[in-house]
């Protein structure tokens, strides 16, 4: 590769794991796949750091874990100017410009909210930018890909989908059943993200996206990023040969301005054989320059993901009132 591209992962639970298992995110010995010595080797310039809980829990006892989660994450993986957080799309330029690394926070999983709009523009005030309107499961939200009916939004997800258009935040659909996907996709007035979802005519798992969804993504201007959970991808053990699969699909149905990466890492039990933490990004960088050419490889690393950024975040100074 002649040049490093600007390289954006675009989910990783790190924040979950260094709650859950008490693990310290600058450890060079710790066992997370994102700690920051791995990112330092992954070369990734901006990380997606989700927000999750693991249910069950009431609305309020999720909202005050994702509390939690920021802080740790203000006071860890912020700490001493290690990442800066992204507010604006100019603190990824900014944060590019000194050579910092970028972090923006994500909720995978609107269960915190029922009826009422402000925990999300309260959420949004402490820094989070991006949300997934569900995980498996339906909530007041929407039905999640994982219940046996395939439902869509509920008339209060339409209007958190309208008021996340109004903040400025990225509307995730990973997770979420097909109908509610066709029906953000109707609603929204800016492009949305798949953080980490596969193509399903490769490997046809319930959390893939088929034809369709795809090419409504791709004319909606969003960006799917491919994930490296290893029972997405296909019959295991797999490798970045059989990531390319999906990649590969994408391209073909028009998506070379519409793939990232979403690793998912810090969030799986097992890992791809060749793909096993941040440290071995490198090796999956030399495979898509070497399969796409650098021009196609830059957008897969990171092109498309701040294209949806800078069309989604606002533009002002971070300064200036969040809502």
């Amino acid at each position: 590769m002649t040049g490093k591209p600007f390289l954006i992962d675009a989910h990783a639970d790190i924040l979950y794991r260094m709650e859950t298992e008490h693990l310290q995110f600058g450890d060079a010995g710790s066992p997370l796949h994102l700690s920051y010595p791995k990112i330092l080797q992954a070369g990734i310039d901006l990380q997606f750091f989700a927000l999750y809980v693991d249910p069950p829990y009431t609305p309020q006892e999720h909202l005050a874990k994702l509390i939690c989660y920021i802080d740790t994450f203000r006071t860890q993986v912020c700490r001493e100017d290690r990442m800066l957080p992204v507010l604006t799309y100019a603190d990824i330029e900014r944060n590019r410009r000194a050579g910092k690394k970028s972090a923006l926070l994500s909720i995978e999983g609107g269960e915190f909210l029922t009826d009422d709009l402000r925990p999300l523009r309260v959420l949004y005030s402490l820094g989070v930018r991006a949300m997934g309107l569900t995980w498996n499961h339906k909530n007041a939200l929407a039905y999640g890909v994982g219940e046996p009916e395939d439902g869509g939004l509920t008339p209060f997800g339409r209007e958190v989908v309208r008021e996340m258009n109004r903040l400025g935040m990225l509307i995730d659909v990973s997770h979420l059943a097909p109908r509610g996907v066709q029906d953000v996709l109707e609603i929204t007035q800016a492009p949305i993200i798949a953080s980490h979802s596969n193509a399903k005519a490769v490997y046809a798992h319930r959390r893939n996206l088929d034809d369709e969804q795809i090419k409504a993504i791709i004319r909606n201007g969003g960006v799917i990023g491919v994930t490296f959970v290893p029972y997405f991808i296909g019959k295991e053990p797999v490798g970045i040969a059989d990531l390319l699969r999906h990649i590969d699909h994408i391209l073909a149905l028009g998506g070379e301005d519409h793939v990232g990466l979403g690793s998912d890492f810090d969030g799986i039990p097992r890992t791809m054989v060749d793909l096993r933490s941040g440290a071995d990004y490198p090796k999956l960088l030399a495979a898509l320059d070497k399969e796409y050419g650098p021009a196609i490889a830059a957008k897969l690393c990171g092109e498309n993901f701040l294209r949806v950024l800078k069309a989604v975040l606002k533009q002002e100074d971070q300064n200036e009132r969040a809502v």
